[in-house]
């Protein structure tokens, strides 16, 4: 098969790398994380200095909702437009690049840098587009993110798609190719994240992933796997992470094709984005749950209310039911739902949450790591709530039969493996 990406959501992009700068300093976590860290973000910015980075090409999430993000946005616009001038960037014309991760314990994840194309993803509820969200989202987040992206003559991604690939078809067969491929980047990421390697995919690779990613697309092969009917619209990938920022993206799209000839959408930049393509089964993979912490609350109060919204709760772990698991200042326990509405113990406590904080003081954040939820459930006023794990197997079917799963259900890794600000694209 040749390079045909044409029928398939994700393909080559012409890819942005920074040049001449010292690229561990370059290189952000991505920007949703560590919003209740303060102190991250400012390590962040001592470390940079006056060095070029990807920092001043974002805005931290913590600081969409500051006094100052108007004008935080004209920086980060300014600066992107300043690099661009500068010749801060290469383009690699038509590219994928082979990604290799080592995480912070050792493990490394494959992945695969391309753009999909957003014509073919959905976020939105019943969603039967080969692209789907994993998660809810939430449409008052969206506003916030448009207003960073809307002017902004490029993107920095740090969205990753998963595909369910058990067969280890698309990316792990180009780690044993690299020989035959461009090195382009290996250095060290800053504050812990691990290490950093790409490589650029050359025509035979790209014949080779094109091959094999129209193989998962095919609607006989989707329905024997997902023991689907056969009129059921195959879905080839799920957002694994940075659902809010494609849906962002999306969103903008939308927008310029409002003002623009149908005719002349194929020709939009802002109809893709770019995104890393990983494999749902590889073996550094793993789903970490996301806690939840409730800052300036009255904890007592929130159980109350919790055990009175769900008929039967009470305290105490019981046999049978559904538990969430509590710490707050005063200890730790658990309420136990006998009746809950969602399956998961994430959905049935969020639904108590979003109502319970629309009439009461206290703002939700939702925190990786529990050795952290637990360091800010320690302080008065503060309450958290300690999830399980979800079992990546199921994502999937679980997309597929039931359509997205609450937000914030699952994190691949810690924070501090998360994807890296490194490669962009104009989109403009």
């Amino acid at each position: 098969m040749s390079d045909d990406f044409s029928a398939l959501p994700f393909r080559p992009a012409d890819i942005l790398l920074p040049q001449n700068c010292d690229l561990t300093l370059w290189s952000v976590v991505a920007c949703d994380q560590y919003t209740s860290q303060p102190e991250y973000w400012q390590r962040v910015e001592e470390q940079v200095g006056r060095a070029p980075s990807t920092l001043r090409l974002i805005l931290p999430e913590s600081s969409l909702d500051g006094p100052h993000v108007e004008t935080d946005i004209m920086d980060v616009n300014n600066t992107m437009s300043r690099y661009l001038r500068e010749g801060r960037f290469s383009q690699l014309e038509h590219a994928m690049i082979y990604v290799e991760r080592t995480l912070h314990n050792g493990k490394v994840r494959r992945g695969l840098m391309g753009m999909v194309d957003l014509e073919q993803y959905d976020y939105e509820a019943g969603s039967c587009a080969p692209v789907r969200a994993t998660e809810g989202v939430v449409l008052s987040r969206i506003p916030p993110r448009v207003a960073v992206r809307k002017n902004a003559p490029i993107e920095l991604p740090h969205a990753m798609l998963l595909c369910d690939d058990p067969r280890r078809t698309v990316i792990e067969p180009l780690a044993v190719q690299k020989d035959q491929m461009d090195p382009l980047y290996d250095f060290p990421l800053m504050e812990d994240g691990g290490r950093v390697a790409g490589w650029r995919l050359g025509p035979s690779q790209l014949d080779q992933v094109a091959g094999a990613l129209s193989r998962l697309a095919d609607p006989s092969a989707f329905h024997t796997r997902y023991h689907t009917p056969p009129d059921t619209p195959v879905m080839l990938f799920a957002v694994g992470d940075g659902n809010h920022s494609l849906a962002t993206a999306k969103e903008c799209y939308e927008r310029q094709k409002r003002l623009t000839d149908p005719q002349r959408w194929d020709s939009l930049p802002a109809r893709f984005a770019l995104c890393e393509l990983v494999n749902l089964h590889d073996d550094s993979l793993e789903f970490a749950p996301i806690h939840r912490v409730v800052f300036h609350t009255d904890p007592q109060a929130l159980l109350t209310a919790l055990i009175h919204h769900y008929p039967g709760a009470s305290r105490g772990r019981a046999a049978q039911g559904q538990a969430l698991h509590y710490v707050c200042a005063d200890g730790e326990g658990d309420i136990t739902i006998p009746a809950p509405p969602f399956h998961l113990p994430v959905g049935t406590l969020q639904l108590f949450l979003d109502e319970y904080l629309a009439g009461h003081a206290g703002r939700v954040d939702y925190i990786h790591g529990e050795d952290v939820a637990r360091q800010f459930a320690a302080r008065p006023g503060n309450i958290a709530f300690l999830l399980p794990a979800m079992d990546k197997e199921s994502l999937f079917p679980s997309v597929i039969h039931d359509g997205a799963l609450p937000r914030k259900t699952f994190s691949m890794g810690q924070a501090n493996d998360k994807r890296f600000y490194l490669e962009a694209r104009k989109i403009r």
